[in-house]
This record gives structure tokens, sequence and C-alpha cells, in this order.
């Protein structure tokens, strides 16, 4: 995995570098070696492909892994930083990303994009923006040296949250832009790769801790999947792309298109977190990882429903990766900014 330096690793900083060349492989295989992709396109049981399932399952269980929802019961000790995460996160993220991808997919681009492929990429948009980040706000907060108690109480009451508030919020703006919402497996999609790999990654963390201690769980078992989770994600990249090469291959301008509404929904959403705590007076060591848990995305969770509820619509499919693929450098250009301006949260004692 490469020598750690500030909380995240050669693999995560290089993260859209293994992105670009894994889309890329599987834009080849699927033009060159269509056997390929029709090998998995058959591998489906209920619209779900069972290959991208397990991957997904791969990448989100360690994941979960981390979430003590022990940590819930100090939510009232400091309730500003999370009532800050939880405004952002479910009463203006998922709205303001709709709006913002909107603009950019039927009115900016109106002359660009066929309007089917504006409405897949404005869907793929929105369950973006319905997914807040459940793993990698770890690392943005690791290097804004934030508060990881503090984190973790914030990351675990949004996975809470997010069984309640995906599936409706998902379902209302779909149905605003005109798509057929189908409910029973859009609702599938969260018990596959929500609920099954958070109870199991809550049983196994109870068990491990029980038996062989907090200590070992954090600095053996968590740390052996990272391997496994970035295989997942790039495997899953490269079937991904190889199902889409011909759209993409056909609109390789699209990525570019998509890359822009997602980038300023991303600084958008950071500037509220982040300055909503200067006018709350939270501490930075708080108020950054309120900050970064908006702007960056569950996008596992997204890929995985984008892939199950819309596999006739690959865009839906092709703008969740996008967000795979824009959000490490952005996310690492706000942390920069996040460091720069810690002398905001220097608050003069009356």
């Amino acid at each position: 995995m490469g020598k750690q330096k500030q909380g995240i690793t050669f693999f995560d900083r290089y993260l859209s570098l293994w992105v670009l060349l894994c889309m890329g492989l599987g834009i080849v295989l699927g033009r060159y070696l269509p056997g390929f992709s029709d090998f998995f396109r058959k591998l489906e049981v209920a619209r779900i492909n069972i290959p991208i399932a397990i991957l997904i399952w791969l990448m989100v269980y360690p994941m979960m892994l981390k979430i003590d929802f022990t940590s819930i019961k100090n939510v009232g000790k400091n309730p500003k930083g999370l009532f800050l995460t939880w405004v952002v996160n479910w009463l203006i993220k998922p709205f303001s990303m709709f709006g913002i991808s909107a603009l950019f997919f039927y009115v900016i681009y109106k002359n660009i994009l066929p309007a089917d492929l504006a409405k897949d990429y404005l869907a793929g948009a929105v369950l973006l923006g319905a997914a807040p980040c459940t793993a990698m706000v770890f690392v943005w907060s690791a290097l804004t040296k934030g508060n990881p108690a503090y984190t973790l109480m914030q990351v675990a009451t949004n996975d809470l949250i997010i069984l309640a508030a995906f599936v409706p919020i998902v379902g209302l703006l779909l149905g605003v832009n005109g798509i057929s919402v189908p409910w029973l497996t859009l609702v599938l999609s969260v018990v596959l790769f929500i609920v099954i790999p958070l109870v199991l990654a809550s049983v196994t963390r109870h068990l491990v801790i029980k038996n062989k201690g907090l200590d070992f769980l954090n600095q053996k078992v968590i740390p052996s999947f990272n391997p496994i989770t970035i295989a997942g994600l790039l495997c899953t990249l490269i079937i991904i792309f190889s199902l889409q090469a011909d759209l993409i291959i056909s609109n390789p301008l699209h990525i570019v298109l998509i890359a822009l509404p997602l980038t300023l929904q991303t600084f958008f959403i950071f500037a509220i977190g982040f300055l909503g705590a200067r006018i709350l007076r939270l501490p930075f060591d708080i108020a950054a990882p309120a900050g970064m848990i908006g702007a960056s995305n569950f996008f596992e969770l997204a890929v995985a429903v984008a892939i199950a509820v819309f596999p006739l619509h690959p865009g839906v499919a092709l703008a969740t990766i996008v967000g795979v693929l824009v959000e490490v450098p952005v996310m690492l250009m706000l942390v920069r900014i996040a460091n720069r301006n810690q002398s905001l949260f220097h608050y003069e004692k009356h």
C-alpha cells in the first residue's frame, strides 16, 4: 500500500490516477474484447449484477468496521457540530446537487447533451448528493488534524440517518426529474449495500473487540482490508467501464461535462459547512471535518445503486464514477484550503 503520510496512503493520494487507468483499461476491454463485458452482463439476478455487488461489499464492509456506534452516546456533549453536519448533509446537499446539476445538464449544456443522457447524468448526480461520505472522511479529518472522536460521531450518526433518508430523498428528486422510480429495487439496494454490511461489520467489530481488544481491530484487522478495498474499487471500475465502453467512446467529452457541476457542488457544500462552523464558533478540529463530510460522497453506495436501479441507463453509473474521479484531487485541495484558514477559528475570549 505504500508508506503512510499524514493519514493518507500512496494509493489514496493518487487514487484519481488509478481510477483513470482502470477506466481506460475497462474501455479497451469493452471495445476490443466484447466477450469480457458480455460475460458480466449475464451475471445478474433481480437486476443486481452479482460480481459488482460482491466487489461493492469488499469496499463497503471494511469501511463499516471503522464505525463505533457506541460513540453516539456522547452526542449531547457538543451537539452544534453534529446539527451543522446533519443540516448540510440532508437539508442542503441533496437539493443543491440537484439544482446545480440541473442547471448544467439542462441549461448550460442544452445544446451539447442529448436530453436522455442529461436526465441520466442528473440521476447519477442525485445518487451522489444523497450519500454523504462515511469512510474517506476519516482520511480528510486526519489531514486537517480533526478531532477523531467527534469525526466518529459525525460519521456514525450519518450512517444511521442514511438508512432512513436515502431512499425517500432519492425517490423525491428522481421523481422531480421525471424518472420512474423502481422503489422496490431502490430499497433492496439500500438493504444489500448498507444494512447487511453494516450489521455484519458491527457484529464483527463487537466480536473482535471482545476477544482481541480495540487496538487489535484498529491496528491489525482494519488495515488488513485496505488492499482489498482498493482492489475492489479498481476492479469495479474496470467492469463498469467495459460495460459502458461504447457510450464513453462516442461521448468522451461527457466526463469533463459531468465533472464540472460535481466539482462546483463540492466547493459549495464545503464552504457552507466550514463557514457555518465559523458562525457557530466551533473549534477548527470540528469545523474542518464538518466541511469535509458533506463535501465528499459515499460513492461506493451511489455506484452500487446506479447499477442496480438503472441497469439499462449506463449514463447514471457513469456520472457516479466521475464522482470517484474528481473526489480525491478536489478534497485534497479543500484540505489545503482548510489548513490555511485555521486562523478563522481563533476566537477572542469575551
